[in-house]
């Protein structure tokens, strides 16, 4: 309990920065001025690389699959997962779920609404704060039971839908944990290695689950679904409906799109497992588009240390030639430094100069679970 609520109390800090406005995107016929952005710079909604670079896939049955996905974590960020063992049906389940979800009229969502001291709930995304237009989704956060939220939205048939939240936030744990172990083999660290407060890294670690709803735009090329930013998690996993939409930053190359891939789930190294690998693996900056026909459905889950574990670089990865890049930070005070920097948090926790690039790279843009 003590963890959720400082995890509550940190994610927090970006609700009160918010001035709330709802519309109801899925009827609207003309993009309203409050949501056209500019179309120059690299806020442009339609500047994404036209190359043949693409994010990695990667078979997590594949026999050298801990040296692919340490090697696409330092060249990319992010890359995507097949054969990772969560079943399609919960997949397809947490879907339908999302679905069902936003498909609820406006005026029904509103009474599950993020409260002025809560978090969990329905509401716009909160990096809105830092940009002068809004963005063309909206979301529902959940960081704990679903239980409250949901008994508003259905009174009398929350059940099915807790249900569903709770087993795939204990597929997605498993996941993540494995992830972990893979990700930090590669750097030659064991799970073993990491100890959290007495804790083996990976049990009882937290996580907010983040389902996001980007409606069909009418005007798609001046419109966006959500700004570019990082996680600040360690890692996030993402399940995307069929509808393309996600697009990953590479330094040298610039946006890229990472296109559905059926039963694949989308990976993303955050803010934490950057300070961790000390600046190896960078946090992806990504963005999401919309479509003038189709709606995109995606569900993050951000995967975090207990909240008072402070993380810093791994004592393995260090040396006289390679010191520390940052100083120690819990995923709260980190959360909360967000909330006040957004696209200057890495450096703000930096000790020194970065030695490979990717410290630099990394400053743009960061965030908090979004909805």
């Amino acid at each position: 309990m003590h963890t959720r609520l400082s995890i509550d109390h940190a994610f927090n800090t970006y609700h009160q920065m918010i001035k709330q406005k709802h519309l109801d995107l899925a009827s609207m016929k003309e993009l309203p001025e409050s949501h056209a952005w500019s179309s120059s710079l690299d806020e442009s909604p339609s500047n994404a690389s036209s190359t043949p670079d693409s994010v990695p896939v990667i078979n997590l049955k594949d026999p050298n699959a801990m040296k692919l996905v340490g090697h696409a974590c330092k060249t990319w960020g992010v890359f995507q997962v097949t054969n990772h063992g969560v079943p399609t049906n919960i997949l397809e389940e947490i879907e339908a779920a999302g679905r069902n979800l936003f498909a609820l009229p406006i005026q029904q969502k509103l009474k599950a609404a993020r409260a002025p001291n809560g978090v969990s709930g329905y509401g716009v995304a909160r990096i809105s704060v830092f940009f002068p237009k809004l963005m063309w989704s909206e979301g529902f956060t959940i960081i704990g039971s679903p239980y409250e939220q949901a008994r508003k939205l259905w009174p009398d048939r929350y059940s099915k839908f807790c249900d569903v939240i709770e087993e795939y936030k204990e597929e997605m744990n498993k996941l993540a944990q494995r992830l972990m172990a893979l990700m930090l083999g590669s750097l030659g660290v064991t799970m073993e290695d990491v100890k959290w407060g007495g804790t083996q890294a990976g049990s009882s670690c937290p996580a907010a689950l983040q389902l996001n709803s980007y409606p069909a735009c009418p005007d798609p090329e001046r419109a966006m679904g959500l700004a570019a930013h990082t996680d600040s998690s360690l890692l996030t996993i993402l399940h995307q409906n069929n509808t393309s939409g996600l697009q990953a930053h590479k330094e040298g190359t610039g946006w890229v799109t990472v296109p559905p891939i059926r039963h694949a789930l989308v990976i993303n190294v955050g803010d934490l497992l950057h300070i961790l690998s000390n600046g190896l693996y960078p946090s992806v900056l990504h963005r999401a588009m919309v479509n003038r026909t189709q709606h995109r459905l995606s569900v993050a889950y951000l995967y975090g240390p207990p909240s008072n574990v402070q993380i810093s670089p791994l004592s393995k990865l260090t040396d006289q030639v390679h010191p520390p890049l940052y100083r120690p930070v819990t995923w709260s005070e980190y959360l909360g430094t967000k909330a006040k920097h957004f696209n200057k948090a890495l450096s703000s926790v930096r000790l020194c100069a970065p030695l490979n690039g990717f410290a630099d790279a990394n400053d743009h843009n960061g965030v908090v679970p979004v909805g």
